[in-house]
């Protein structure tokens, strides 16, 4: 098969491009690249694309670097400042595989390939129905399939995850037997493409400071005072700048610039059983499932909980355990009990549901 094989000079999508030359594919590498919101280039981009080039001329592939500057910055970033403004949360990394990674880039390029490639920890599965479903990886703690949740299934039937089936240190031991320049590279952290840009300073830069009251939920108390509310998400302990904690953030009064905190480790106050979804979106088809699992942050545990459906958009989730910081304008991600397939995911709205 012909492969687009997407590679960000990170040890994960080098092992996936190994793999996809062992089974006798036929191979174009592609670096996506996005500047700085100034317009101006990333250094460290120009480090990832020089290690792209090494793992090009190891392999003698052809290598391409195609811009989505523009697109990334009206699409994801405009999304994520958008919910940040609101008081949400967002979840950049899923936007940007659902418009970027898997959306224009697959438009502009992949669409002349058989497949797409990524280095993404997830599988893929045909159902009993002869569809195609994402599944898991059997490595619970690297499994990316939240970050997929959104993605669509034209998507999800034109890319493959080489290494999805094999835990990460198995990467890195083909990484270190293959000699790979960047066999011993760090793991990239943070947003998707924003690389070693700080959150907070990136925020800051788009939407400022303005200082209101933290206070505390119980009592009505003012212990001190933010920058803005927008730099502050719900379940948050750190950061915050108070003394006598740990503090969490446990709710945002958007309208008058108010963070409520909570004390304790383990207070109350940051925990819930219920959660109301909207603009539900399933990958495959609806499952119409009641007993499942799901994730509201990106974490190796997977919850039980019941699904109830209040119209085609609209669902809510009784989880049996206790879930820390819903955050409105996360994600839920859906699957099924035994934790193989990914279904879809929607938004936390943080309505109160009284049933």
């Amino acid at each position: 098969m012909r492969i687009a094989a997407l590679i960000s000079g990170g040890v994960d999508s080098a092992v996936a491009v190994h793999r996809l030359i062992e089974q006798g594919h036929d191979i174009h590498l592609f670096y996506i690249r996005i500047g700085l919101d100034n317009g101006e280039g990333d250094c460290s981009a120009d480090e990832d694309i020089e290690m792209c080039q090494m793992i090009a001329r190891r392999y003698g592939l052809p290598f391409d670097v195609v811009s989505l500057h523009q697109e990334y910055w009206d699409s994801v970033m405009e999304y994520a400042l958008r919910t940040v403004r609101e008081g949400l949360t967002p979840n950049p990394d899923i936007m940007c595989n659902r418009m970027i990674k898997l959306g224009y880039f697959e438009q502009r390029w992949g669409k002349d390939f058989d497949k797409t490639a990524t280095g993404h920890y997830a599988t893929t599965l045909r159902g009993n129905d002869g569809l195609t479903y994402l599944g898991t990886a059997p490595d619970p703690v690297k499994d990316q399939t939240d970050f997929l949740a959104q993605i669509t299934y034209q998507q999800l039937s034109h890319v493959m995850f080489p290494i999805g089936d094999i835990p990460k240190s198995r990467v890195r031991e083909i990484a270190i037997q293959e000699a790979m320049p960047n066999a011993y590279r760090r793991d990239s952290q943070g947003i998707c493409f924003l690389g070693k840009i700080n959150y907070n300073d990136f925020i800051r830069r788009h939407l400022g400071e303005k200082t209101g009251p933290i206070i505390e939920l119980e009592t009505g108390r003012k212990l001190g005072e933010h920058r803005g509310f927008w730099f502050h998400t719900i379940g948050q302990r750190k950061g915050l700048g108070l003394s006598g904690g740990p503090w969490y953030v446990v709710k945002k009064n958007v309208h008058d610039n108010v963070v409520y905190v909570s004390q304790g480790y383990d207070t109350e106050k940051q925990y819930g059983h219920t959660l109301h979804l909207d603009e539900m979106h399933w990958i495959t088809k609806d499952p119409c499932l009641t007993e499942i699992t799901f994730k509201n942050r990106h974490t190796p545990e997977f919850i039980p909980a019941t699904l109830t459906r209040l119209t085609d958009r609209e669902f809510v989730i009784e989880s049996q355990e206790k879930v820390q910081g819903i955050a409105p304008g996360q994600f839920a991600v859906i699957y099924d009990r035994d934790r193989r397939i990914c279904y879809g995911s929607g938004v936390i709205t943080g309505q109160n549901i009284n049933r």
